[in-house]
């Protein structure tokens, strides 16, 4: 892959500005889980469902491996070489920022467990054009991918089990 010429300077700012669209996306989203914590309570969950507490610092964990990834995507063609694998990465932070709406504020089971799912379909996309640019960030997306698989079938169970709360 070619490299896309870059100062030291540029590079930092760009890692600030993947940095800070990510964790953008993710003040969005939890903006709508202000009340999350208290909602998660009132649910009837699967006996596997982890506690709330665990929510907040594995998507801390998981929006900074984000940023950097498609920092390091960028830092080798630039927005304009990288185009498409840069525009669906932030097609699917803007997705991941609108489950939390569909789940807690909405409160519609249904579309929360389809947006998910297309939420999955676009990380592994994203992977698999990360990928062709840089392995690493590739693989920095893979605990997204495992994290999205389980709060798939998480949504799923808990939407089963709330018909009501989550009609």
């Amino acid at each position: 892959m070619h490299q896309f010429p870059i100062s030291q300077t540029r590079q930092v700012f760009g890692l600030l500005g993947w940095l800070l669209l990510a964790f953008a996306a993710a003040a969005i989203g939890g903006g709508a889980s202000v009340s999350a914590g208290a909602f998660y309570g009132e649910l009837i969950r699967p006996s596997w469902a982890p506690p709330g507490w665990l929510f907040g610092p594995v998507w801390s964990a998981l929006y900074l491996l984000m940023g950097i990834a498609a920092w390091l995507v960028w830092r080798v063609c630039g927005f304009a070489g990288a185009k498409s694998a840069l525009l669906v990465f932030i097609f699917q932070l803007a997705a991941n920022a609108l489950w939390t709406w569909l789940f807690f504020v909405w409160r519609k089971g249904s579309l929360a467990f389809v947006e998910i799912l297309l939420l999955w379909v676009l990380i592994a996309i994203t992977i698999g054009l990360f990928w062709r640019v840089s392995r690493l960030s590739a693989a920095l997306l893979f605990p997204y991918l495992a994290w999205v698989s389980f709060a798939s079938a998480l949504t799923l169970s808990i939407w089963q089990l709330n018909p009501v709360l989550l009609g």
